[in-house]
């Protein structure tokens, strides 16, 4: 992923208004982010709780969006949605985004349980707690890692699209 700047980020949200981005408080380490390691980029606000944000890299350029954490967690261990994680190390929640186009207009959201650390990018890089022998460990890496970017530019593309 692309290293992004702070006004770069506030200038590619979609479906945000323009107070909400006003609002917007980065991560205390974002100077430390090493972007090159990342699918995508995710943090929580530090000044409203259930608000978080992630960023997507699409070759049309960044989106970011405005996520809405629940306030229910699930009942039982919740898989991630986005990098499967088999470990459930991370606390997987739904977060909820404002649809685009006329059904965003109408309060429709779409939601997905995805850690809320947003640690996907390194869960995606670990290998999996048993493999076999003759396994391809650097193939299964990177097949774990263009999974991850698929399900995330999905997620993004879905909540953009017009359609209803």
């Amino acid at each position: 992923m692309h290293a992004f700047t702070q006004s770069e980020i506030l200038a590619a949200f979609r479906g945000a208004t323009r107070s909400e981005v006003k609002r917007v408080s980065f991560a205390e380490n974002f100077d430390e982010v090493d972007f090159g390691r990342l699918e995508f980029y995710g943090w929580r606000d530090r000044k409203i709780p259930r608000r978080s944000y992630v960023v997507v890299e699409r070759e049309d350029g960044p989106v970011a969006l405005l996520l809405s954490r629940a306030e229910a967690k699930p009942r039982g261990r919740a898989m991630c949605s986005w990098c499967n994680d088999v470990n459930l190390t991370n606390e997987a929640v739904l977060y909820t985004v404002g649809r685009g186009g006329s059904a965003g207009r109408r309060g429709s959201t779409l939601g997905a349980l995805v850690c809320n650390n947003f640690g996907c990018s390194r869960n995606a890089r670990q290998l999996p707690p048993a493999y076999h022998k003759g396994t391809d460990l650097d193939g299964l890496r990177a097949e774990r890692i263009a999974d991850l970017r698929r399900r995330v530019t999905s997620f993004v593309t879905e909540v953009l699209s017009t359609e209803d």
